[in-house]
């Protein structure tokens, strides 16, 4: 459970919604995709699908709607959510850092309580007091504080070079000193996913920070 808070009507939560949980990816989360029959199917979206089966089943054994950031649109607005949870913020880079999983912060679904119940209270922001690895982990300079240039870091990864975040993950993430990271598994996958070839027509990459659109 990556937070959580009580919406109100400008937040896009579901009207009748008391408490909204954010869940993401846990410490032991990639050992149980990897084997699950959504990753070994070899169909499309794995990963939404197992999402869509767990945390439907999670609904309904606690009685509350399931919310997703896929299937769209409209899209949810996860990254409003996040910001009202009192657990991430933007970070020096841009995208979402969190208070306890760093800039390697997920978020697959929401659970919407019908209920109000108590919620975590609010971190405190991690970024402020550190050196900012992430601000200079971009080999070619493609994530830092002036934005996030998409065509670059694809055409980063294209190179030989690039073997290193799509193997092991996004240096500038890695970067970050808090959060236990993920394994090199679990970040290929993801790498693989954003990065997959796209012939012949322009495509929207759903990224920490919202729609990106790239060539």
């Amino acid at each position: 459970m990556l937070g959580g808070f009580h919406p109100g009507p400008a937040d896009g939560a579901p009207e009748t919604c008391g408490t909204l949980l954010l869940l993401g990816p846990g410490p032991d989360f990639w050992p149980i995709f990897a084997d699950s029959p959504e990753r070994r199917d070899g169909g499309a979206d794995p990963l939404d699908r197992w999402s869509a089966r767990v945390v439907g089943g999670l609904a309904r054994e606690f009685g509350a709607q399931a919310l997703f950031p896929f299937g769209g649109p409209p899209f949810q607005p996860f990254l409003a959510w996040a910001r009202r949870s009192g657990r991430a913020w933007p970070s020096p880079v841009g995208m979402l850092v969190h208070a306890e999983a760093g800039l390697f912060v997920s978020y697959r679904a929401a659970l919407a309580f019908g209920d109000r119940f108590a919620v975590d209270d609010p971190a405190v922001m991690p970024c402020p007091g550190c050196a900012a690895p992430c601000l200079s982990a971009c080999p070619v300079g493609a994530l830092t504080g002036a934005g996030y240039d998409v065509p670059r870091c694809h055409a980063h990864l294209d190179t030989p070079a690039g073997a290193e975040c799509l193997g092991g993950g996004c240096l500038v993430r890695r970067a970050c000193p808090v959060g236990p990271g993920q394994p090199a598994a679990q970040s290929a996958f993801h790498m693989a996913a954003f990065h997959k070839p796209l012939a012949g027509r322009r495509a929207v990459h759903i990224s920490q920070r919202g729609p990106v659109r790239s060539p």
